[in-house]
C-alpha cells in the first residue's frame, strides 16, 4: 500500500520562508505529475503548484513568483519551496501524487504564517 509522507510544515513569521517535502512510502511504479494542494479553513482544497515527470510546471496565480516546485526522481520525492510567506499562505498543505494508475494523497502538513 503506497502512502505518501509528507514533512516541513510549521509556524513562521510574515516574509520567511518554508520548504515542504513529500515522497511515497511502500513499492512505488511510475510516479507522474505530483502537485501539492492546500486548503484553508473554512475553504476549499485548491491546488498551488504541480510537476510533471519531465519537470513541466505550473502555479496558481497566488503563488506565482513566490512559490517553487521541484522533483527529485532519484527519490521519488517532490518539493515545495516556500518564500515571501504572507498570512493567507496559512493552511494545511497537501501533497497529491499519480502513481501506476490512480492517484494517492498524504495526510497534510499544517503552515502557518503568524508573526
Amino acid at each position: 500500500q503506497v502512502q505518501l509522507v509528507e514533512s516541513g510544515g510549521g509556524l513562521v513569521q510574515p516574509g520567511g520562508s518554508l520548504r515542504l517535502s513529500c515522497a511515497p512510502s511502500g513499492s512505488t511504479r511510475s510516479i507522474y505529475t505530483m502537485a501539492w494542494y492546500r486548503q484553508a479553513p473554512g475553504k476549499q482544497r485548491v491546488l498551488v503548484a504541480a510537476i510533471t515527470e519531465s519537470m513541466n510546471t505550473n502555479y496558481a496565480d497566488s503563488v506565482k513568483g513566490r512559490f517553487t516546485i521541484s522533483r527529485d526522481n532519484a527519490k521519488n520525492t517532490v518539493y515545495l519551496q516556500m518564500n515571501s510567506l504572507k498570512p493567507e499562505d496559512t493552511a494545511v498543505y497537501y501533497c497529491k501524487a499519480y502513481i501506476g494508475i490512480r492517484d494517492y494523497w498524504g495526510q497534510g502538513t499544517q503552515v502557518t504564517v503568524s508573526s
